[in-house]
């Protein structure tokens, strides 16, 4: 049975380890595909085209969004990010998982383009837990600490949007448990219409045949 991949898409708190677990998903398991952005901002020391960005100019970018080649796209210091639709459908056919690591709000916009994305939020396992987590980061002031909790505070509320939560205790347990949701999710029903049908015309056939 040939099955097509799924657009996952995982989202959590800033701190809660996301980016972690979707490094681990692509180390340890070989059917996902990371989405990869396109972008107007100048390549960076080691930065590969069509690997790291699709590097374009703005004039590329804009006709991009005019065509709704973009499953989303944002601006951000007077550049522009965006997710390439036909380079997530392409990895898609092909059988990969793709999977695009984006905020709360891209996500709900990517569900209403692509109806059966699987939307995944990772999760603390305690407020307590994720504060902790980003002050040992050691890389931000209590000030920019206390303005993201502040943020997930108002993220929390959008969770319940999500098909699945996986709470991130342990990181390994959290990519298991990632990866096991992602695999039942492709014997769901109306993601294998395609096999139910074939098996169905057989079944009338030998029912007839008797």
């Amino acid at each position: 049975m040939n099955r097509e991949g799924i657009l996952v898409v995982i989202s959590g708190f800033a701190g809660t380890g996301k980016g972690t677990v979707v490094k681990g998903l692509l180390e340890k398991y070989d059917n996902f595909a990371l989405s990869v952005s396109m972008t107007t901002r100048q390549p960076r020391p080691g930065e590969e085209n069509g690997k790291s960005y699709f590097f374009v100019d703005k004039e590329t970018f804009e006709k991009t969004i005019e065509e709704g080649g973009l499953i989303e796209h944002a601006c951000y210091c007077d550049n522009y990010y965006g997710t390439p639709k036909a380079y997530v459908e392409e990895q898609l056919k092909a059988g990969k998982d793709v999977i695009l690591e984006i905020e709360i709000q891209g996500a709900l916009n990517i569900k209403k383009m692509f109806p059966t994305a699987l939307l995944l939020f990772i999760m603390p396992p305690s407020a307590e837990e994720l504060k902790r987590r980003l002050v040992g980061r050691g890389t931000e002031t209590p000030e920019v600490i206390d303005k993201r909790m502040r943020r997930a505070a108002e993220e929390s509320e959008g969770i319940d949007n999500y098909d699945y939560i996986v709470i991130n205790d342990k990181v390994d347990q959290c990519v298991a448990d990632t990866y096991s949701i992602i695999e039942a999710a492709h014997m769901r029903p109306k993601r294998n219409m395609n096999f139910i049908n074939k098996i169905r015309h057989e079944l009338n056939e030998i029912s007839k045949g008797e």
